[in-house]
């Protein structure tokens, strides 16, 4: 079962999510109408792959052995990057509200029913009840799997056997952010989003070895100073790179445990980066390219204005875009400029693309997977 704290904190979850939608207005400002493109990049679609749908934060996790996928209905998978055959599938037989996490043999995703499981090459290995719901994506590395909650409670299990090996918890505000947050790995290092704070944490006992601030709430309610960090983070070098919900985008020394910059700014999607430049949209679809080093600005555009787009990936000389018509654009890391644009089945793409192999996968809330290669 459930804690009480949990389900309250769930219950707050969704009366802050409302909240935002009715600050948002009733009428949404129709989208920028696309300019004529003559395509710059020899791109096009080399595979497609048809799942149940994509309801929850799905994150998908790039492996050694390819692209790990999950649909609404419990289906996970594992897709060869260059033809999209599958290397194996499995099924969980619940519907979930997060993955997937993976290295490669084990994969790891959450049900709506709060219970963690791991797969080994798609045959289920075990399942645990968590007592919290669960909305970002599991880590698995090192021979462990850890989870982060929307109550912002860390736990880690060990991936063969599925013992609890410690739980770290952390004191929260009333309201916290239902949207997929920050759980990732630099070095022997486990980072880990904790509200507006990034922290690192020793992976073997989940003592914290630093925290630094990325984004400062600030607004009039609780509601407005919702600040908390969304994933998937994005790591270049020593730098581990997030945006905080609605305030910030910003840049942390994960070596030093430091923050490296950060600049105000609106926004509810993840970020992309590289060595040169940290990308994302804000609210209003207005995309924004910060120098990596420093986070001065390096280029903005306004001509994807309203079209709900997600989090970008950073690709060569690329920043690629999905929106909520299903199209995916490809501009110019350089300048923000148009290069590419290419339909996939009309489904809203709300999962940050990712790369392996050469391809680039998209997904949709259909349940389309579609590869794209030169």
């Amino acid at each position: 079962m459930m804690s009480v704290r949990a389900r309250l904190g769930a219950g707050l979850v969704l009366v802050a999510l409302a909240g935002l939608v009715g600050c948002a207005g009733s009428v949404k400002p129709k989208p920028e109408p696309l300019q004529p493109l003559t395509p710059t990049l020899a791109i096009k679609q080399a595979w497609s792959v048809h799942v149940s749908g994509v309801e929850f934060p799905l994150s998908v996790a790039v492996t050694s052995a390819g692209f790990a996928v999950a649909s609404d209905d419990g289906t996970v998978l594992m897709l060869e990057p260059q033809s999209g055959a599958e290397v194996w599938r499995g099924k969980v037989d619940d519907k979930l509200s997060a993955g997937v996490g993976s290295d490669g043999r084990y994969a790891a995703v959450v049900t709506r029913e709060g219970e963690l499981v791991v797969l080994d090459q798609g045959r289920v290995k075990w399942r645990k009840l968590l007592g919290a719901r669960v909305v970002t994506a599991p880590l698995v590395a090192g021979e462990r799997v850890f989870v982060v909650g929307v109550d912002r409670t860390t736990q880690a299990f060990d991936v063969l056997d599925g013992r609890k090996l410690w739980v770290l918890a952390r004191p929260g505000d009333p309201l916290t952010l239902a949207q997929s947050g920050v759980l990732g790995a630099f070095k022997d290092t486990l980072i880990v989003g904790q509200g507006a704070r990034m922290a690192g944490v020793e992976p073997l006992r989940g003592t914290v070895r630093w925290d630094a601030v990325v984004g400062s709430p600030r607004g009039a309610n609780e509601i407005e100073r919702l600040a908390d960090l969304v994933g998937p983070m994005a790591r270049v070098g020593d730098l581990v790179c997030a945006r905080s919900f609605q305030a910030a985008v910003g840049c942390v020394d994960a070596e030093r445990g430091t923050t490296v910059w950060s600049r105000n700014v609106g926004g509810i999607d993840a970020v992309a980066a590289d060595a040169h430049l940290v990308v994302a949209a804000d609210a209003s679809d207005r995309i924004t390219a910060w120098k990596t080093p420093t986070g001065e600005v390096a280029w903005t555009t306004d001509k994807l204005l309203y079209r709900t787009l997600g989090s970008p990936l950073l690709s060569g000389r690329s920043v690629v875009f999905g929106d909520a018509d299903g199209t995916v654009h490809w501009l110019a890391s350089e300048s923000g400029e148009a290069q590419l644009r290419l339909p996939t089945d009309g489904g809203a793409i709300m999962v940050a693309p990712v790369q392996a192999a050469g391809t680039t996968l998209v997904v949709t809330r259909r349940g389309g997977l579609f590869g794209f290669r030169p």
